[in-house]
């Protein structure tokens, strides 16, 4: 056998190896890149099960024994204890974009005076509804001023006269 040990000869063999390192590099790349935009599933939440809710009966039992069938609620209404929601949601986020939601459940245990269950309702994300917020801005007082106006209106604020000494050794303090 006959070796070549001119330097193009090892400079070609060094750049074969390198190749197949150098793509097998980029192929994992993309390969990482394509596996972020893979959206995400969360789940959070928990809204009993059918089964559960058809033991608890309305007229029959009260909070303690609703509470150990279904557990504890996810919130409870605000100004008084006679309504508990069992909420759950189930949302999918890609990448950055804003999550959309995929599942909505609710149920409302709502318990009479006497605290003994009076109703059982169950919401979907169907009978939600859209709340437009007020986007009505309250108009701070004063008179608002282009740029060009408060660039001119500067000009005769700025004299030797205010940076000058005062009577009596005190400085204005602006500098």
């Amino acid at each position: 056998m006959i070796y070549d040990h001119t330097p193009f000869a090892s400079a070609a063999a060094g750049n074969r190896r390198k190749r197949p390192v150098w793509a097998l590099g980029a192929m994992m790349l993309i390969g990482l890149a394509l596996a972020a935009c893979q959206p995400r599933i969360d789940s959070r939440g928990y809204v009993p099960t059918g089964d559960d809710l058809e033991r608890v009966r309305p007229g029959l039992q009260g909070r303690e024994e609703v509470q150990e069938i279904l557990g504890s609620p996810s919130s409870i209404s605000t100004f008084t204890d006679d309504r508990w929601y069992y909420i759950s949601k189930k949302t999918r986020t890609m990448a950055f974009y804003t999550p959309t939601v995929l599942e909505q459940n609710v149920v409302v245990v709502e318990f009479d005076d006497g605290g003994i269950v009076k109703e059982i309702r169950r919401y979907a994300l169907e009978d939600g509804l859209v709340i437009d917020p007020v986007t009505r801005k309250t108009p701070a007082p004063g008179r608002e001023l282009s740029f060009l106006e408060q660039l001119i209106g500067n000009f005769g604020k700025f004299n030797s006269q205010n940076n000058a000494a005062q009577p009596g050794g005190a400085t204005s303090g602006r500098y």
